[in-house]
């Protein structure tokens, strides 16, 4: 128990020395031990790191959840299991659940209709991009978020606590050069006045027995300080060192999160391919559907009232051959292709990506479709893959 109090009356004395010292260096009237330019450069880049890897941190986190308040009760979920070192679950996407939906949707208005049939198809690529997004999710989580995470949550704590060490050392170490200081010039007033009761409350607050000559006290008080200050100037030089190399660390930490960072977007571009390749498909699959709402309405302008002797109805453009269609004199313009286009029959050319074509349209064709000619060759295109140029 008698231990315990007088440890805790070390500790608050030496709390409220640095305290004084603390606020004696704001006023202005004590000196502070500075630290050499090049560690007041390891301090600042390593503060710069610490800022701005939390900030890209918590930003990812949102790109990846960008519903924070739909996804907390998922995280506290993810963070006891994480805790207690077991699996977490795998979840449903966003983009799954809708494909669920379109897929219950199609069954209910009949597979064999055209909407039905285009709800079963849609709906399957909407969980092909969950799939994709879900392990988007996970590759992203444990290549780039775990290794930022690990560095504020380890390697920044070990840092700060360090930092903090030094700091107490440092406020040790000019309180004891400040002691020093006021006893020499105590001494030398004390040597010049001749016998006076010294005043230790200036440099130490303690209680002294007056056996000897005011000077002899003061020059033993001196030597106290004196090496109380060396004790304080190893211990902070120690800490410096320490501190020193866990700052140099950095430069190591900046290399691990360049090395994540890459594997971040080779993880990104992959997802964002397999999602362009998966819409494709999709626009292909749709594109060999019969659309009915085209269909409705191109019978709904052409009325009976209004189609003439002579004249082509929709079904006898559709029969039309490819080869038989001259382009108009005018109204045909050019047009960059955008993505890679396989021709599903005779009747469609098939496109690469980037070339530029001929397009043009005939009456009473399908809307999403356009005649597109390169060289000698004609067909079919659909307009989803074409950017018209002026």
């Amino acid at each position: 128990m008698d231990f315990s109090v007088k440890k805790l009356a070390s500790g608050a004395g030496l709390f409220l020395t640095r305290a004084v010292q603390f606020t004696e260096e704001k006023l202005g009237q004590a000196e502070k031990t500075e630290l050499d330019a090049k560690f007041e450069n390891l301090i600042s880049r390593a503060d710069c790191t610490k800022h701005w890897t939390e900030k890209i941190y918590r930003q990812t986190e949102v790109l990846l959840q960008p519903n924070p308040i739909d996804h907390t009760g998922a995280r506290i979920e993810e963070f006891l299991f994480e805790k207690l070192d077991w699996k977490v679950p795998s979840r449903v996407t966003n983009a799954e659940l809708l494909g669920q939906y379109m897929q219950d949707a199609a069954k209910e208005f009949d597979l064999g209709m055209p909407y039905g049939n285009t709800l079963e198809k849609v709906g399957e690529c909407e969980k092909r991009l969950g799939e994709a997004e879900k392990e988007f999710l996970q590759t992203s989580a444990i290549s780039f978020l775990t290794p930022l995470r690990n560095f504020l949550e380890g390697d920044w704590r070990t840092i700060s606590k360090e930092r903090r060490l030094l700091e107490n050392l440092r406020l040790d170490l000019d309180a004891c050069k400040t002691r020093v200081k006021k006893a020499k010039v105590a001494e030398a007033k004390a040597a010049c006045e001749g016998e006076t009761a010294p005043d230790f409350q200036e440099t130490r607050p303690r209680n002294y027995v007056l056996s000897a000559s005011a000077s002899a006290l003061w020059t033993e008080e001196v030597e106290k300080a004196e090496h109380e200050l060396r004790i304080a100037q190893t211990e902070f030089d120690r800490q410096a060192e320490v501190t020193r190399l866990l700052l140099e660390g950095i430069s190591s930490t900046h290399v691990n999160h360049l090395r994540c960072l890459h594997e971040f977007v080779e993880a990104q571009a992959a997802y964002y391919k397999q999602c362009h390749l998966h819409m494709q498909e999709l626009q292909k699959e749709l594109g060999r559907l019969p659309n009915a709402f085209a269909l409705n309405s191109t019978n709904a302008i052409a009325t009976p009232s209004m189609v003439t002797e002579g004249s082509s109805s929709p079904v006898e453009t559709d029969t039309l051959k490819i080869e038989e269609v001259q382009p108009p004199a005018t109204g045909t313009r050019k047009a960059r292709v955008l993505y890679d286009y396989d021709a599903a029959d005779s009747s469609e050319l098939s496109l690469l990506a980037d070339e530029l074509i001929t397009v043009y349209t005939v009456p009473g064709m399908d809307s999403d479709w356009l005649i597109g000619e390169k060289g000698n060759h004609k067909g079919k295109v659909p307009v989803t893959y074409l950017e018209l140029l002026s």
